[in-house]
């Protein structure tokens, strides 16, 4: 018997425990996306036919909502992060490729604004070090953030306009 020792602990903890309660504790804590519940619950139940049932359950009764863990992630995201890494991320929870397309199809006429937000709050209003290696930090910034590098440009180059004023 190869088991994880976490999991048997896990299991041993509270036996009587539904694989219900355990997924409604889980969503009362925060939104989950259905394969990451789906994940969370497989140490507790080895039969994925169970598992997918309970989710459909819990997505017909309002528990579970994968359209609802999208806009409670892009809400949390939004301000600090471009639409790249909130794409990352939604991949990473398990999220279908329609919800997040049509995700960034909404992020899209915000991504400017948001870069603009999200290197004032870092660098101020007019950039302090003008040379191309400040710049270069800029745009690594707002790169790593998840912008692409042509609303990085676009950032930084109209940031270099107005210091010339």
């Amino acid at each position: 018997m190869s088991s994880n020792p976490q999991q048997i602990i896990k299991a041993k903890a509270s036996p009587e425990r539904s694989l219900k309660s355990r997924a409604i504790a889980y969503l009362s804590r925060r939104e989950h996306s259905r394969a990451e519940l789906a994940q969370k619950l497989s140490p507790f139940e080895p039969d994925s036919l169970k598992i997918n049932a309970l989710l459909d359950q819990l997505a017909r009764e309002g528990w579970q909502s994968d359209e609802r863990f999208v806009a409670n992630t892009v809400n949390a995201k939004s301000l600090r992060q471009g639409r790249a890494l909130i794409e990352h991320s939604l991949r990473q929870k398990g999220v279908d490729k329609t919800l997040i397309e049509a995700i960034s199809q909404t992020l899209a006429p915000t991504e400017y604004a948001r870069a603009c937000d999200v290197w004032q709050r870092r660098f101020g209003l007019k950039p302090l070090d003008s040379s191309p290696q400040g710049y270069a930090k800029q745009a690594r910034f707002l790169i790593s953030r998840g912008f692409q590098a042509e609303i990085v440009r676009k950032v930084l180059s109209t940031l270099r306009n107005q210091s010339h004023n």
